[in-house]
């Protein structure tokens, strides 16, 4: 599906906060867990380093200082929110939702509120959604949340998957605006692929002895996500009637630098418009792209008037990209470490084993 945004109504995002736990865990640390090593890592993913929440966290304790800072970026407060839309893969639980429970932190007492499962696309999926519920009248203003553990779900014995992925969340406060912000999305799905990145025995349908561990065919999501990252940014921008020249700022998930780096010479985008941090996060699925977006803020390249074009890619399979015109004048802090004096470690890291 793809479609511009109205022109008699304008979304746009006015708050942005984003949160990454303390704990930091290297590729030297994962090369005496798995066979592996810092060289083999970078050369084939870029990423040096990713962060792991604490034993004692879950994923709305992840988004609640993302969700504070984008707040109190946008001047606003938990109880003005009346939409709270939170992507994720790996919620506190499977009920009630993470994003019920982060409205109750958070005071969003009026708020409705629910979760979102389109794998490391669901942050894209999300946004859509709340301009669609915005533009449509549905709801005056929007809190939507991108985060992941995606720690608590790996096999830490499985070098084809634990050195990918780290935790972290974003956020993001959705607004009607003066000024036109968001300009158009493209969304899709293959569900055929999705054998290629699964998590088998996590919900109704029965497996034999299923460990419920992620489980990834790495070629065959690698030639997925090259294809699509490049074809859903193209479409998204035929859409709009803009070019790659008109790119100011290139947002891509965060799963591994080839691919951005593939993508990026595709569309012929110059490096020096595109975001990445996966060399310090890895990919923390949902809260990839928010988690950029905050960095982008913070070094000065989010600039009123910029357009911004994020696309994303993940389980299901799938993809999904927007194209928007940046209207906040405002700068940000980055990512915060957590609490300090936070114990955490990688699961069964201590007895050398893979995670329970």
């Amino acid at each position: 599906m793809i479609g511009n945004g109205r022109s008699d109504v304008h979304v746009t995002i006015t708050g942005l906060g984003a949160y990454a736990p303390e704990r930091v865990i290297t590729n030297a640390e994962l090369s005496q867990l798995v066979e592996t090593s810092d060289e083999w890592i970078v050369e084939r993913t870029g990423i040096r380093e990713r962060r792991i929440a604490a034993d004692s966290q879950a994923l709305s304790d992840l988004c609640l200082p993302a969700a504070h800072q984008a707040l109190e970026q946008a001047g606003i407060e938990g109880k003005d929110v009346d939409l709270l839309i939170v992507a994720t893969v790996t919620p506190d639980m499977m009920f009630p939702s993470t994003s019920a429970i982060l409205a109750d932190r958070l005071g969003a007492t009026d708020a409705a509120a629910y979760d979102l499962s389109a794998g490391c696309t669901g942050f894209m999926y999300a946004l859509a959604q709340a301009y669609g519920m915005l533009a449509g009248g549905l709801a005056r203003r929007a809190l939507v949340v991108g985060g992941d553990v995606l720690s608590r779900i790996l096999d830490w014995s499985d070098r084809s998957t634990v050195v990918l992925f780290g935790d972290g969340a974003g956020a993001v406060v959705v607004e009607p605006s003066e000024e036109a912000g968001f300009l158009a999305f493209e969304l899709g799905a293959d569900g055929a692929g999705g054998e290629h990145l699964w998590l088998p025995g996590s919900g109704s349908r029965r497996f034999e002895d299923p460990d419920r561990f992620v489980k990834m065919n790495g070629r065959e999501v690698f030639r997925f996500a090259t294809r699509v990252l490049v074809q859903s940014a193209e479409a998204v921008l035929e859409r709009e009637g803009s070019t790659v020249d008109d790119v100011d700022v290139y947002v891509p998930h965060q799963a591994n630098v080839r691919i951005i780096d593939h993508a990026t010479k595709k569309l012929g985008i110059p490096s020096d418009r595109v975001v990445i941090n996966v060399d310090r996060y890895g990919n923390t699925s949902s809260g990839s792209i928010p988690l950029a977006l905050a960095d982008a803020q913070e070094d000065g390249r989010l600039r009123q008037g910029k357009l911004v074009l994020m696309t994303g890619m993940g389980a299901g399979l799938t993809w999904g990209s927007a194209l928007m015109r940046w209207t906040m004048g405002l700068e940000a802090p980055s990512a915060e470490p957590a609490t300090p004096g936070q114990t955490t470690r990688p699961p069964a890291a201590a007895e050398g084993g893979a995670a329970a």
